[in-house]
């Protein structure tokens, strides 16, 4: 089978995937006893460290499947070269994902750890690089009729993304400032989420527009 013709199941599979994915994070705030976990101060990754921590590593590789189902989908759908930046960026979310997973959050009460500075690494990695690679992507399309709206829509959630990114990036530059611990400064675990959110719609963003892009065309 040609790429073509792969990328509308790939579309699909990374659309449930990533809806997957996400969904099974959620439960968490709801199933004891990671709902007892303040979800305005704690962080997710700490669902990690629970009896049910199992439902999030597996929500997340399948965050980082589904979203590579999506690249490739794009790619078949000949919305983005699979040597481009904006390819490339998405591989580095995927590749961030897993390493989360892999490399899991660290108590930093009790000081560093190689582990802990490579799960924050990642976290930060991924969490700027998919925003930038969408906004890659939707650039090259703005100006053609058929895809415009889905560009600038896929634009709109990464710009987003990015914001929720900066009130994290504006706490940790401010901090020499105020004295205040940037994770103190806000509230991290509300930041996080939102942030999370955004991300995920980014995904599903250019889920959809490969979907749509691999519509075969009526005669």
């Amino acid at each position: 089978m040609s790429p073509a013709s792969l990328a509308r199941p790939l579309a699909v599979l990374g659309l449930g995937a990533a809806l997957i994915g996400s969904l099974a994070v959620g439960v968490l705030h709801l199933l004891p006893p990671t709902a007892d976990l303040s979800p305005i101060r704690r962080t997710i990754s700490e669902y990690a460290f629970y009896d049910t921590g199992w439902i999030f590593n597996y929500g997340v590789l399948a965050l980082a499947a589904g979203s590579l189902a999506v690249l490739l989908a794009l790619a078949g759908a000949g919305l983005v070269r699979p040597t481009s930046a904006g390819a490339v960026g998405v591989l580095v979310w995927c590749l961030g994902l897993a390493a989360v997973v892999y490399f899991p959050k660290h108590n930093w009460a009790v000081g560093p750890s190689p582990s802990g500075t490579i799960h924050r690494a990642a976290s930060l990695l991924a969490f700027v690089a998919l925003p930038l690679a969408a906004i890659l992507i939707a650039r090259a399309w703005r100006g053609d009729e058929r895809w415009r709206r889905s560009a600038l829509w896929t634009i709109a959630l990464a710009v987003g993304a990015l914001a929720w990114f900066g009130v994290i990036l504006g706490a940790v530059l401010l901090e020499p400032f105020t004295g205040v611990s940037w994770w103190r400064a806000i509230p991290l675990g509300a930041v996080e989420r939102a942030l999370a959110l955004a991300e995920v719609s980014v995904v599903l963003a250019l889920g959809w527009w490969a979907l749509t892009a691999a519509r075969p065309i009526r005669t």
